[in-house]
């Protein structure tokens, strides 16, 4: 319940100045000045104290001007004297509105907020807006209309671009943030205030560089949990690692990862300014997540098909009007308007018309969004049918989005529709593109649902030889395994692979062969060539001993002729998959040096980097990211039913995904890995060559650092007995537990739902349920106790459903040292020593996680509260800023 740390920085209650002498302008910075008229103009209500460093006195002359955010906008060398005067009067916020600052002054500003507890934003920022607070500080433009949009910028000229465009399409912010490349606090902590914010409802990013991928990650998921997302990043045309030993390696970008990482966090990105002044419409407009069902009204046959056609290439759905609607809605059209895949209501449409088919999709619960798109004419009323489109757009319940062709004949209809609230564009293009935004956050909020853990259901994988055979390659001074070892280290995680032995010359390769039965494949062995092909090095469908005698000997002089200075150790002989159903594949893994290791799969062969049809995701996996992962490439189509050949077992598939996600969570030297080809057909997948790169793990101080995304925390798992009798489950939460600590909520006394929420609210709201169930277990943990019960039914079977009879929950302090813990047990339970097991354990988590102090307010009343805490060894204080409480504090 207390307010955000951040508060102070962009909802300041006092404001002090640092903008030099403000009587006498011209000595000012250019900053300076304009940060002066900002605040001026805006209108904050606030005290505002305007001070000069190079005033004389002492820092007792200055206590009066004491203020939670200063303001600094002086020339560079005055910075950090300001700075460290701000902090000594006691800020708790600091704005250092700047340019041109070096990294080493940056460093020492940094150092100065961290000895004075400062919130620093800057240098090199242009400031921030909070309309509704009438507070402009920031010299980025005008103040901008409130309204519920929040923008985020890592761009100051694009701060003021959109500002600009903002003010000329009725679109109103929230907060408006700059940030620079030197800022002390960041993006992450930005979205961290946002996500908290009541006026924020949705959320524009443009940002060009991430420093931190964990704390990125973990703030975008804990904000688009709640509120749509919308990034847009510059910065994409890295290519693939030049240094690449597998085919992964040569053809993931690192913005293929980012863009996987970013469908993790339930955000949505695009690609170019104007996608994101489309995004900032229809979010402006307050569109919630849909599916991607789009039904099209317009009075022009050409424009409508240009949307559709542009509906089909972004993978939406074009959807009529379902033939119930459609028969109702005809009498009420003109007399040529159709209804197949468009609502094309012919030139003679109205406003009546309009109103009346978009009044039908929106009763139409087969379309999820609505475009209507009026092209002029010379005897239509353009304002008329804008006006009653706008008078829709609360009737309607879903996204309604307009496009008005045209320029100067239509400029007064699209004033109309901007009043209304409704999001218009000037081309179809641009319109689907806004519900596409709309439609892939609600895709992405399914993956951001996801918490696999780092070990799947499946049969328990041979870590321990797995780990024995990295590190018996690495103190070889090795990184690349051989194909032996490659297949070796697939066999412990119980991924199925071809039978390989190597033979080191031609006798033992005609023996090899004989025992394994022909036809057979040959493969060079060579920790030193990556892509077996290029050196003619394989060999397929050898039908006998004396090919393979020749093959053998081919090969070796050849090879050692392309590549002398490789080492060879022999050629691998194996059987022939004899898949004659068989669908090439490959599973790739590839480690980005910010985001960490990432999956791929796509189409496999020898044309693996032509074809260039693969998806990429984060680990860890579960069997809903596999089906989405192998769903989103061309190439699952050959995996069904054709030509005669039965459908590919995609299952087996999956398990392999969920092999690879294993080995990428437990094994950190992991770097890159091919499984190609991967042989697939209606009886199972086949791992036929497989190449892996290692290396020593990275330095780390708790397992899974290796990862973007921490898995589920499975280790945190606990069974206890309860008092006469029946056991219940400690475990972390978990998003599908939404609906059971609803009704734990519900079930609560009046008064514990009091004491733990200092309020008289009776059941959670659905921001509050997502909030405590979807959490991100690297800055937070809440452990479930869940009970089992066995209730008879109507036919006389028992049926279990699980319960949760208590809840403690730690959320980590912005100085990762220390975390403000919760604790609430069901009434029926109290007394039988479940909230000192909540509390031990929530403890012991925070002590594992590096922690140093745990704390909580208690209200004065629970003493049932206060007695657990003081037996806990708890020290139990009185709490300043409000006597109704008492600050419980215990070191970890």
């Amino acid at each position: 319940m207390d307010t955000h740390y951040l508060s102070p920085l962009f909802s300041p209650q006092a404001i002090v100045v640092f903008a030099g002498k403000v009587d006498q302008p011209e000595t000012q910075t250019s900053y300076g000045r304009s940060i002066c008229a900002q605040i001026r103009e805006g209108g904050f209500t606030g005290p505002v104290t305007y001070l000069d460093v190079n005033m004389s006195g002492t820092l007792a002359d200055l206590a009066h001007s004491r203020a939670e955010l200063a303001l600094i906008a002086l020339p560079n060398e005055e910075l950090a004297f300001a700075l460290e005067v701000a902090g000594r009067i006691q800020c708790k916020a600091a704005l250092v509105i700047s340019s041109g600052v070096e990294p080493q002054l940056a460093k020492e500003l940094h150092a100065i907020a961290r000895k004075h507890d400062l919130h620093l934003l800057g240098p090199n920022c242009l400031g921030y807006q909070r309309p509704r607070l009438h507070l402009n500080a920031g010299v980025a433009g005008k103040l901008a209309q409130p309204g519920s949009l929040a923008l985020v910028s890592q761009s100051g000229a694009l701060t003021s671009a959109i500002l600009d465009w903002a003010d000329k399409n009725a679109v109103g912010f929230s907060t408006v943030v700059s940030l620079g490349p030197n800022t002390s606090v960041d993006l992450a902590q930005t979205l961290d205030f946002l996500a908290t914010d009541q006026a924020t409802e949705s959320i524009v990013i443009y940002m060009e560089g991430v420093t931190n991928a964990r704390r990125f990650l973990s703030a975008l998921r804990g904000t688009a949990n709640t509120k749509p997302v919308v990034v847009l990043k510059a910065g994409n045309a890295a290519g693939a690692s030049q240094a690449a030993l597998t085919h992964s390696g040569n053809i993931l970008a690192s913005d293929d990862v980012f863009d996987a990482a970013l469908r993790r966090t339930g955000a949505v990105r695009v690609k170019s300014f104007v996608q994101l002044f489309a995004a900032a419409k229809c979010l402006a407009s307050r569109y919630r997540p849909v599916g991607p069902r789009l039904a099209i009204v317009t009075n022009g046959g050409g424009p409508g098909v240009l949307a559709a056609d542009w509906v089909a290439e972004l993978g939406l759905q074009l959807t009529p009007l379902s033939p119930p609607h459609a028969q109702a809605l005809m009498p009420l059209l003109p007399p040529h308007a159709t209804l197949s895949q468009l609502l094309d209501l012919s030139e003679e449409a109205g406003p009546e018309h309009y109103r009346a088919a978009i009044m039908a999709c929106g009763q139409d619960s087969q379309v999820d969004g609505i475009l209507a798109i009026y092209s002029p004419k010379l005897a239509g009323d353009h304002n008329a049918v804008a006006q009653a489109v706008g008078e829709l757009k609360a009737a309607v319940g879903k996204p309604l989005l307009t496009c008005w062709m045209g320029d100067e004949m239509v400029g007064q209809a699209r004033e109309i529709i901007n009043q209304a609230g409704v999001a218009t564009f000037r081309t179809p293009e641009a319109a689907v593109d806004g519900f596409s935004n709309i439609a892939s956050f609600y895709q992405n909020q399914q993956l951001l649902h996801q918490t696999p853990p780092p070990l799947s259901q499946l049969a328990e994988p041979d870590l321990d030889g797995a780990r024995l055979l990295i590190e018996s390659v690495l103190a070889e001074r090795r990184k690349v395994l051989t194909e032996m070892e490659s297949k070796a280290l697939l066999a412990a995680f119980h991924i199925p692979i071809t039978q390989t032995i190597l033979a080191r010359n031609a006798n033992e390769a005609m023996l090899i062969a004989s025992q394994q039965g022909y036809p057979v494949a040959l493969k060079i062995d060579s920790p030193d060539i990556s892509h077996k092909s290029d050196v003619q090095g394989v060999a397929l469908n050898v039908v006998n001993a004396a090919a393979v005698r020749d093959t053998f000997a081919d090969m070796m002089a050849t090879v050692q002729r392309l590549a002398p200075e490789a080492r060879i150790n022999g050629v691998t002989i194996q059987k022939m998959a004899g898949k004659r159903n068989g669908r090439e594949m490959y599973i790739g893994v590839v480690t980005d040096p910010l985001f960490g290791p990432a999956i791929s799969f796509g189409a496999g062969g020898t044309m693996i980097e032509l074809i260039n049809d693969r998806a990429i995701e984060l680990p860890p996996l579960n069997q809903f990211l596999a089906q989405r992962l192998i769903g989103r490439v061309r190439s699952a189509h050959t995996l069904d039913e054709r030509r005669g050949a039965p459908a590919a077992d995609r299952e087996a598939i999956e398990h392999m995904l969920l092999r690879v996600s294993e080995m990428v969570c437990e094994l950190p030297q992991l770097r890159q890995m091919d499984i190609n080809p991967l042989i697939v057909d209606e009886h199972g997948a086949l791992a036929v060559d497989a190449r892996i790169v290692i290396d020593a793990a990275p330095p780390s101080v708790h397992r899974y650092d290796h990862l973007a995304i921490l898995p589920y925390p499975v280790n945190y798992t606990q069974e206890w007995p309860m008092r006469g009798g029946g056991q219940y489950t400690l475990r972390p939460v978990q998003p599908d537990d939404a609906s059971m600590l609803q009704e734990f909520t519900r079930g609560l006394s009046e008064k514990s739902r009091y004491y733990r929420f200092a309020s008289s609210l009776r059941e959670l709201s659905v921001p509050m349920l997502a909030r405590y169930t979807l959490i991100d277990y690297d800055r937070e943990m809440a452990l479930v106790a869940v009970q089992s019960v066995r209730t008879p039914g109507e036919d006389g079977e028992f049926i279990v459903h699980d319960r949760i009879i208590g809840v403690s929950r730690y959320i980590a302090n912005p100085d990762r040292s220390s975390c403000e813990f919760s604790l609430v047990v069901d009434d029926r339970f109290s007394g039988q020593g479940l909230g000192t097991r909540l509390m031990h354990a929530i403890m012991d988590v925070a002590r594992d996680k590096g922690l140093t102090e745990i704390n909580g307010l208690v209200l004065s009343k629970n003493s049932g509260m206060l007695k657990l805490m003081a037996s806990l060894g708890f020290q139990i204080q009185p709490y300043d800023d409000d006597p109704d409480f008492r600050l419980c504090s215990k070191g970890l």
